[in-house]
C-alpha cells in the first residue's frame, strides 16, 4: 500500500495490516434471518443450506471491539483451504468436505453461502430432526485473518475481516462467546493506550454513555493488571 494512503487510513484512526501470527478465532453468527435449511437432492438425499457467515454485518460487542466481514474476505481461502463441515466444531461428526465434493461453499452479496451433502449416519439423521424443529438454527466458522483493518468510529472500535483463512463452518446448538487471538486482544490494547484508556471523540460524544463503553474500560483494566501481574 502506497505510503500517504497508509499515512490517511492512520490519521482517520483506521490501520490496514497483514496480520503475521495466523491464530485460530471462532466466530458464531446471527443468521436470523438466513436460518438454516433442509432440502431434498435430485436423488432424495438430506442437504442443509444456508448462510455461515454475513457480510457488512457489525458483530456483537466482542469484548470491547465490534467487528464486520468485507464482502470478498473468503475468496482467496475458497480456492486455497479444503475446508471442513462439522457439528459443533468437533472433527469426530463431519458433514462434509470441500474436497470430497460434499461440502460447497460460495460467496454472494450477502456472505458465505454453503450446502452439505448430509451423511446417511444415526448422529447426523438426529440433527436433521433438531434442525427442522427449529432447536437447532446457529452456524459458527473457525478462521485466522491474513489481513484485517481497524478504525475508530464514533465511540466504537470496529474491525473489519479484509481476507481470512477459512478451516471449518459448523452447525452449532449454543452460540459459543467469541474466541479471539492474542494478537487481537493485543492490537486492543494499543488502541486502547493510544487514547489513553478511552475510545476518541466522534459525532455521538455528548450523549448518554454506552454500556459497551464500560465493558471495554474493565476490559482495559483487566488488561492492565495481567501485565502488572
Amino acid at each position: 500500500m502506497a505510503d500517504w494512503i497508509e499515512a490517511w487510513l492512520r490519521g482517520m484512526g483506521r490501520e490496514r495490516r497483514s496480520v503475521e501470527r495466523q491464530e485460530q478465532e471462532r466466530r458464531t453468527v446471527n443468521v436470523a434471518a438466513h436460518e438454516l435449511r433442509v432440502k431434498q437432492s435430485d436423488g432424495g438425499a438430506p442437504i442443509i443450506e444456508g448462510y455461515a457467515a454475513l457480510f457488512n454485518t457489525l458483530s456483537e460487542d466482542l469484548g470491547g471491539f465490534y467487528e464486520r466481514i468485507k464482502v470478498g474476505a473468503f475468496s482467496r481461502t475458497l480456492t486455497e483451504r479444503d475446508v471442513r463441515g462439522l457439528w459443533n466444531h468437533d472433527p469426530l461428526y463431519v458433514l462434509g468436505r470441500g474436497s470430497a465434493g460434499t461440502l460447497r461453499l460460495g460467496e454472494d452479496d450477502t456472505g458465505l453461502q454453503f450446502e452439505v451433502d448430509v451423511p446417511d449416519t444415526q448422529w447426523a439423521r438426529d440433527l436433521l430432526v433438531s434442525i427442522r424443529r427449529g432447536d437447532v438454527r446457529e452456524m459458527s466458522f473457525q478462521f485466522s485473518a491474513v489481513m484485517d483493518e481497524w478504525a475508530q468510529v464514533g465511540d466504537q472500535i470496529v474491525r473489519t475481516l479484509i481476507d481470512v483463512d477459512l478451516y471449518d463452518i459448523s452447525v452449532v446448538t449454543f452460540p459459543a462467546y467469541p474466541q479471539t487471538s492474542a494478537s487481537v486482544r493485543s492490537k486492543m490494547d494499543e488502541l486502547l493506550a493510544q487514547n489513553g484508556g478511552q475510545p476518541q471523540a466522534g459525532p455521538d460524544a455528548g450523549r448518554p454513555p454506552d454500556p459497551a463503553q464500560g465493558r471495554r474500560e474493565n476490559l482495559r483494566r483487566r488488561l492492565e493488571l495481567a501485565a502488572n501481574s
